[in-house]
């Protein structure tokens, strides 16, 4: 039998047979993902793992198939209320099919620790509720990381590249419901050539540092991982500390490096690498405050760990310095220190980092550095205006006048931003959390960042030891970050359900 939806009974209302296809669709492109660990584990010989594997593949791509045999709407219309429902869902669905390895091989205790660790994984947060990576076996790790490196671009932008018929049925709302940033500059007149251009680079990202990470210390395996957490700005990791195993300068600069192309515009690179426009480097605003924000935050982290003798060696406070700075601003939440027990003023500097973010259409997270731009060029207009009362103003950004319009949109959404992390951090105090510890876990979800910081997820037991009912609403608020609210919040109002 098949599920029919009549598009004259429907055609007021939200087409959900078409999103639920469409989900289908996803879920048998992640069980061919999960093909890849599957392969890993049988390299490293855990034929187990690699049978729980082959089961979490075969329930993932049954249900998208049954989904796609049994689901045949009439109408293939895709507006943009279908386009905020699917790219919302389709992380919760990715999550719940991504956390099966987790429980099958008893990387977790249950559901709700197994959905944490898949949402913080896709989400590129990188927080964690398992305290001993090391002990897992290889093919779960690798799956871990190659969460992250799926979701650095997006799910919906590779669902875009790769099945070009969305391009005609939604393909416009699905890349801008996804894509982070003020505006949504497409590279290409057609929204999948501008998904596989962005999925291009991406690529050519991933190969190269692999490639440069293997003549470092680490093995292969050790490389492609972290290769994966690095151009995802994901950071997760195959070992209990971090990069600080290896204790490698190469390494760290080599990540530094990639870390912080990874928070600038994919757009730019693109227009600079492939078409030789370089002007784009000089036209940016955006990049020289990112560049600027990097410079500063890494001189004022680099003086108080010389003033407070945090490290002896002059070299390696600077790689550290610079280390944590780009992996804080680009949300990638490497850490190479313990900060905490020196006291809260570098974590402060590296929660202001956190809040600002990276570049908009970038892998990295946080509220974007472009919003904090014309938010200041705003000020300064309103500043201008108290004493010029009938002066007439614009915020110019990259040399283009922002309308109004937008200007708005951005205010908007950095008060939005900030409630909905200060209401998460409340309800994480009435659990028993610590005001200041509860504020930047909320903020280090919201941003997708994973730091983790006092008493309950500061120490080596990360994010386990916090109540259940705060790691669902801190996957949430991974994903409403990831979505940069207003894609999920939308969903929250009763004019997105009433009919047109």
């Amino acid at each position: 039998m098949y599920l029919l939806v009549a598009p004259r009974k429907f055609s007021h209302t939200i087409n959900f047979a078409i999103v639920l296809r469409v989900v289908g669709w996803l879920l048998m492109i992640e069980a061919l993902f999960m093909l890849v660990p599957l392969v890993v584990a049988i390299l490293y010989e855990e034929m187990l793992i690699a049978a729980e594997f082959g089961v979490s593949v075969a329930l993932t791509f049954a249900t998208g198939l049954v989904m796609n045999y049994f689901i045949h709407p009439t109408s293939n219309t895709m507006r943009k209320r279908e386009g905020l429902l699917l790219t919302a869902t389709v992380w919760i669905f990715f999550s719940i099919f991504g956390m099966l390895p987790f429980l099958f091989s008893g990387t977790v205790s249950g559901v709700t620790d197994g959905f944490f660790e898949a949402m913080s994984g896709f989400t590129t947060t990188g927080a964690s509720v398992i305290t001993n990576v090391e002990i897992l076996p290889r093919g779960v790790l690798f799956w871990r990381s190659m969460m992250q490196w799926i979701g650095g671009m997006g799910i919906i932008l590779f669902t875009l590249a790769v099945i070009p018929m969305l391009n005609y049925k939604g393909g416009v709302s699905l890349f801008n419901s996804e894509v982070t940033g003020i505006t949504h500059e497409r590279m290409r007149p057609r929204v999948s050539q501008t998904a596989k251009s962005l999925w291009g680079i991406y690529l050519v990202f991933t190969i190269v540092l692999a490639v440069l990470l293997t003549v470092g210390p680490m093995d292969w395996y050790d490389a492609l991982c972290h290769t994966m957490s690095t151009v995802s700005t994901g950071g997760f990791s195959t070992k209990n500390n971090g990069l600080h195993f290896w204790h490698d300068y190469y390494t760290d600069i080599v990540i530094i490096l990639f870390m912080a192309m990874c928070g600038i515009n994919f757009t730019i690179i693109y227009n600079v690498v492939v078409r030789g426009k370089f002007s784009e480097f000089k036209r940016s605003d955006t990049l020289k405050w990112y560049l600027f924000v990097i410079i500063a935050g890494s001189v004022i982290v680099f003086l108080r760990i010389i003033y407070m003798g945090f490290v002896e060696e002059r070299d390696f406070a600077i790689v550290l310095s610079v280390f944590d700075t780009i992996s804080a601003i680009t949300s990638t939440g490497f850490a190479t220190y313990d900060y905490e027990h020196e006291g809260n003023f570098i974590f402060f500097v590296l929660m202001i980092l956190m809040f600002f973010g990276g570049m908009a259409g970038s892998t990295a997270g946080g509220a974007k550095i472009d919003r904090f731009v014309v938010l200041l060029k705003n000020i300064k207009n309103e500043l201008y205006k108290v004493v010029h009362s009938n002066a007439v103003t614009s915020v110019r950004l990259d040399g283009k006048s922002v309308p109004h319009v937008i200007v708005e949109k951005v205010l908007a959404f950095l008060s939005i931003y900030v409630a909905v992390m200060v209401f998460m951090a409340v309800i994480l105090t009435l659990f028993g959390m610590p005001a200041f510890d509860a504020l930047f876990n909320s903020l280090s979800a919201i941003s997708n960042i994973g730091f983790g910081y006092g008493e309950m997820t500061g120490g080596e037991d990360k994010f386990a030891m916090i109540p259940g009912v705060c790691k669902w609403l801190l996957a949430i608020e991974m994903m409403i970050g990831r979505l940069e609210v207003f894609t999920v919040l939308a969903l929250l109002t009763p004019s997105f359900w009433k009919k047109d």
